[in-house]
């Protein structure tokens, strides 16, 4: 499903180091167009011992406020001199604990690896569905940690075959001004210089929307609305 967005800049003031003459932070949080949807609860089918009977379909998390969790915040033309860390960043974790992707989205650097765990006393599995990383399609036993390696920038989903319900994301980003809003909806991105960027969010409910923000010392707040085409 696309979206629309409708978004609403300003510069605010903070404190900062001498940096901040010459870089800005860009903060913001993402609302839901309209009404918050009634939240909704997806059956479970199978080992309901572990799983329960029911889960929260995590597709689209919205609170009372309207702010929308899981929503990836990105630069999509960032300064030219942007890159990874030359250090090997940190291996991510994406946990899969009581039948649901714990994180349900997680970013990992291009060059990074994600280490698939699994809490649950039973089997899971692991089942990408990449096109520039190569696909994989592994058991995982409890207590068994997966570490995988993702070369190529790419949104990924991920399944639980055994497990229908179960879906998470690994997105691989190609430099370090990428963001998850958080369940208040907020997001933060690195220090820009002063200038003009292509800001672009996505939602696996609500789609991708792009927009153009200019960027003004010391800081910006933005705060995106999206709605569902």
């Amino acid at each position: 499903m696309r979206a629309r967005a409708v978004l609403a800049l300003a510069a605010v003031l903070v404190a900062g180091s001498p940096a901040s003459a010459s870089a800005a932070e860009v903060r913001g949080r993402v609302l839901f167009g309209g009404q918050p949807p009634p939240a909704k609860k997806t059956p479970v089918t199978i080992d309901q011992y572990v799983c329960g009977n029911e889960k929260d379909a995590e597709d689209l998390v919205v609170s009372p406020s309207r702010e929308v969790k899981n929503v990836v915040v990105w630069i999509h033309n960032p300064p030219a001199a942007a890159a990874a860390a030359a250090a090997a960043p940190a291996p991510v974790q994406m946990d899969q604990k009581v039948c649901v992707f714990a994180p349900r989205v997680v970013l990992v650097p291009a060059g990074g690896t994600v280490e698939f765990l699994n809490s649950d006393r039973l089997l899971h599995n692991l089942h990408s569905r990449s096109t520039s990383n190569p696909s994989f399609n592994r058991t995982q036993p409890k207590g068994r940690n997966i570490p995988i390696k993702f070369a190529t920038p790419e949104f990924i989903r991920m399944d639980c075959d055994l497990h229908s319900w179960m879906r998470g994301w690994v997105v691989v980003t190609g430099h370090p001004f990428y963001a998850i809003t958080d369940a208040r909806g907020q997001f933060q991105l690195p220090s820009l210089p002063a200038g003009e960027y292509t800001l672009k969010t996505w939602h696996e409910t609500l789609g991708e929307t792009t927009r153009t923000i200019t960027v003004a010392d010391p800081s910006a707040s933005v705060t995106i609305e999206l709605k569902p085409k």
